[in-house]
Formats: C-alpha cells, structure tokens, sequence
C-alpha cells in the first residue's frame, strides 16, 4: 500500500483527515461456539476460535474471531469465510506497523469487508440527503470522547444518485436530522478504526432501487455482514 491514502473527492466536499498511531503484535484468530444473533461480539484475545451464531430461527453456524496485532480490536465472522492482512496507510515509517486492514472474503472468495485499525484515514464529506434502512448500537465500540458507535444501512442522495453503505459510525450519523455524508471513520485510543462492506464496485448503485437494497436485507449474507459489523470490540 502506498505511504498514502487518496482522498475521495466530489463537487462541493471538505477535505478532513485525522493522525494516530497504534503498535504492532501479530493477528489473532480464534475458533468458538457461539449462536449468530444481531449482537453477537468477538473474543478479543489472540487466537483462531470457533463459535456459533443464530440469525432468527436460522440453523446456528459456527464463527471464528479476528483479532488485530496491537489486540485491541476484534470481531466475529462465519467459519468458512476468509481473513488476511494488509498494510494500512501511514505517514512515517515509525508508524507503518501500527496500521492494518483486515480484509474479509466470504466462502467464495469474494471480498465482503474491509476493516481498518491504523493511524490515519482520509476522507471527504459533502451535503447529502441520507436514508437509513437499518441501524443498531455496536456496544463494543464507544470512541474516545465516549461517544457510542452504530452499525448502519442505507445511502446517500448525492448529486441526484444514491451511494449505498454499510458500516459503523458514530451514533449521531444515523439520526433523521443528518444532511451530510459523514465519515466512518472512528478514533480510538489507539488511532482510527473504519469497518465497511465492501459493495461490487462494478454496479453503480449498489442496488438498482431502494426495494431491491430492503430486499437483500432479507438474505443471509446481509445478517452475516450485520453480525460482523455488531461484534466489534475495542479493548
């Protein structure tokens, strides 16, 4: 990755970037039991374990955790989808240890999230009209002036064409009165933390209509992804 992180820019953004730094250990993974239910949360202590989690009336499925090097942040995710590593962007070489991106590869392959514990992200914000389909408290994750973080589901009318997104933000994002596309970027003790799905970047949208996206939320990939997203936890 480069020393680097481009700025996604749109007509009318602000340009906003934030600095930390974090230490470096080596991935975890652990194998558990644990039944998939909406606010399933991960064992942030260094491993590979296998746990099991329910969606609904849904047969339980077994999950495993993730933890970053510095052991502070960890998540939960099915048994048979994939977790590998990435140099995160950076600023110094005394910092380029401290940044990470866990990369999440459902069972065929395919890239499903990114999360990133590093120590510096940039990011665009501009005016947008936001409709969210889904959010819910991620209790795991507070950022570090305390303030609570959700998961969410929804997109952004900007310049007449909606941008979907999924991931954790702080909780004041998610509410009727936002009219800005915000950031996911949140800022931990240990730098800054951003998790999101990853959507097939050939389709723009991601969904052809409002209905289709509320459609696939009634698929087990969404209740995976939600679960990931929920298990989040900073320690």
């Amino acid at each position: 990755m480069h020393h680097s992180l481009a700025a996604a820019t749109l007509a009318g953004m602000v340009l906003s970037s934030t600095a930390c730094t974090a230490q470096q250990g080596s991935p975890q993974q652990t194998v558990t039991t644990t039944v998939v239910t909406p606010t399933s949360t991960a064992e942030p202590a260094p491993a590979t374990t296998t746990s099991a989690t329910a969606p609904s009336a849904e047969t339980p499925q077994q999950t495993q955790s993730f933890t970053f090097p510095d052991g502070h942040i960890s998540f939960a995710y099915p048994a048979d989808w994939k977790v590998r590593t990435e140099q995160g962007p950076y600023l110094t070489e005394k910092d380029k240890a401290g940044s990470v991106v866990a990369v999440v590869a459902d069972s065929s392959g395919s890239e499903v999230a990114r999360i990133l514990s590093g120590m510096y992200g940039d990011g665009a914000a501009g005016p947008a009209k936001r409709t969210v389909l889904e959010h819910a408290p991620v209790p795991g994750i507070t950022d570090k002036a305390g303030n609570p973080t959700e998961f969410g589901f929804g997109y952004d009318v900007i310049a007449s064409s909606p941008h979907y997104f999924m991931d954790v933000r702080l909780a004041h994002e998610f509410l009727p009165s936002q009219d800005s596309s915000g950031t996911n970027q949140v800022l931990l003790a240990n730098g800054v933390m951003s998790a999101s799905v990853v959507f097939d970047d050939e389709k723009k949208p991601a969904f052809a209509t409002p209905d289709a996206a509320k459609a696939w939320m009634a698929t087990g990939k969404f209740r995976q992804l939600r679960a990931l997203l929920l298990s989040l936890e900073y320690k």
